[in-house]
């Protein structure tokens, strides 16, 4: 008898960002793929399986559980934590209720999301495995002007990676934490609207410039890969 097909849950499937790419991935590698965004079009036409499912919602979230609960009876080998934003901003200037918006998204919603899908990892162990995409500017050589909040988001998601690593490995769990770096993906298009310089800014003075950085996040120059002796940005 052929042994069932390995399942995955990814967050963040939009069409053109990382999770996609990963969906995609996945499937190709004939795993069974539960994705989940806003915009699954393009998924959806590639036959991948998608779930609705709003990761800062309580009630979204016992959904999904439900969902893919009764597809899999009961078993989930994988959990991608992927969803997330940008946010860019001087910290001199951070409007403090918007952080804790990131910080909702990037990284509460990693310990909400995993304790509900826990009993569904526990049944697919040992080999479950949990997958949190933190980021490279977590580390101090690419914490960089402007992202502060975004890294301290993503530092944070590292730690909660580290820790769940620890506590879950006696139920044979395995817990990984993605330092992902530049990759080409729509990460900047889907930054919030109203990142724009205060004009009592201290980097006023610089306007065009600063605004620049935070718009086009032209800060990820900085750790793009080097060709020919240059570095070259390749989005975010």
């Amino acid at each position: 008898m052929a042994s069932p097909k390995r399942t995955v849950l990814i967050t963040g499937c939009s069409d053109g960002g990382c999770g996609s790419a990963l969906a995609i991935a996945f499937h190709k590698a004939g795993w069974r793929v539960f994705a989940s965004a806003r915009n699954l079009s393009k998924l959806k036409a590639a036959g991948i399986e998608t779930v609705q499912l709003d990761i800062l919602s309580d009630t979204s979230i016992r959904s999904a559980v439900s969902h893919i609960t009764t597809l899999t009876s009961g078993s989930l080998t994988c959990l991608v934590h992927n969803a997330g934003k940008l946010f860019t901003m001087p910290l001199s200037n951070v409007d403090v209720s918007k952080a804790k918006e990131l910080f909702d998204l990037n990284v509460f919603s990693i310990i909400t999301v995993t304790q509900a899908f826990l009993p569904l990892l526990r049944n697919a162990a040992p080999g479950a495995i949990i997958v949190i995409n933190s980021s490279l500017s977590c580390t101090m050589p690419a914490m960089l002007p402007f992202a502060g909040i975004y890294s301290a988001s993503k530092a944070a998601a590292a730690a909660i990676a580290q820790t769940f690593r620890v506590e879950l490995a006696p139920f044979g769990i395995r817990t990984v934490n993605l330092l992902t770096g530049p990759v080409r993906t729509n990460i900047g298009e889907n930054r919030p609207v109203e990142g724009k310089l205060p004009k009592d800014s201290i980097y006023a003075i610089a306007r065009e410039e600063a605004q620049k950085v935070m718009d086009n996040t032209r800060w990820l120059r900085i750790i793009g890969p080097r060709r020919g002796g240059r570095r070259r940005w390749r989005g975010s």
